[in-house]
């Protein structure tokens, strides 16, 4: 009978202070995102209210408000993502499940790498130059929307393709097994078990999209009026600022620091509930 080996003194000390960093960095990291979150929202609370939440701004009353950037930023990211997550879901499958060469898969993998770390200035010149100009969108909101689908979509892809890799090849030969085909086999076996990996790249596209300023600034303009999204014309036509160029106006053109914070805790509630909404999109997914 081998006789049990007890870790030595010294490994213990290892592990004890490897287990003390550990905590360290995970206390550190959760401490300045509390600190931060409290921060804006102790600048930004005392500036909200019912008015500067449902109003437009007004520069003859000299009152602030961001009802039309809200409703900008929700159509923003509901085209942006209607758009990028068939691309980026169905490109994701065909590279793992369909594509026969190696050597092609990697290097469209390599390319949606280098894609998702350019920045994001770059796109909005690409999206200058292609749609506002090419086009002829002018700077619009579709503009801007499809912009953002583009630097996106290889986050959608990357995330969803290792999330999909990380199914086991014993379900696939499962399935196929007991005849099913095979999209079949995908649309039952594979999807459903990659769902957390999708949410988490449409989580990821949904912050970027929320976060981005650079290319809404070139694609979709600064305009702070109402648009008109009740027909199709005004869906293709409407212009304006998100909470982001909002968010830089107030801070940068005109020094209203006091606007510019509650507009960043708006933003703040918005991406919570963007991601509360993923989370439990994917649990219904999970169940179904």
């Amino acid at each position: 009978m081998a006789r049990m080996r007890w870790p030595s003194p010294r490994r213990g000390l290892f592990n004890a202070v490897l287990r003390l960093l550990l905590w360290l960095s995970a206390a550190l990291t959760g401490g300045l995102l509390v600190a931060i979150v409290c921060y804006v929202c102790y600048r930004g609370l005392p500036g909200l209210s019912w008015q500067f939440l449902s109003s437009a701004e007004s520069i003859l009353q000299g009152t602030a408000g961001i009802l039309p950037s809200i409703f900008n930023t929700l159509y923003v990211i509901i085209l942006s993502l209607l758009i990028v997550l068939p691309l980026g879901v169905g490109a994701a499958v065909y590279l793992t499940e369909y594509a026969r060469s190696r050597r092609l898969t990697a290097m469209i993998e390599f390319a949606a790498e280098t894609l998702a770390g350019i920045p994001s200035m770059i796109y909005a010149l690409v999206g200058v130059i292609l749609f506002c100009t090419a086009l002829g969108l002018q700077k619009t909101l579709l503009a801007g929307s499809l912009t953002l689908a583009i630097m996106t979509l290889p986050t959608i892809v990357r995330a969803t393709q290792e999330s999909l890799k990380t199914v086991p090849k014993a379900y696939r030969e499962g399935a196929l097994g007991l005849g099913a085909g095979k999209w079949r086999m995908i649309r039952t076996v594979v999807l459903p078990s990659s769902v957390d990996g999708i949410v988490t790249g449409c989580i990821l596209a949904a912050g970027r999209v929320v976060g981005e300023t650079a290319v809404l600034m070139y694609t979709a303009g600064l305009s702070t009026a109402m648009q008109d999204f009740s027909t199709i014309q005004g869906l293709m036509k409407a212009s304006g600022s998100t909470l982001t160029v909002a968010l830089y106006v107030y801070a940068k053109e005109r020094a209203d620091f006091a606007a510019a914070f509650s507009v960043a805790t708006v933003l703040l509630f918005l991406t919570v509930l963007i991601n509360l909404a993923a989370s439990l999109a994917g649990k219904c997914l999970r169940r179904g």
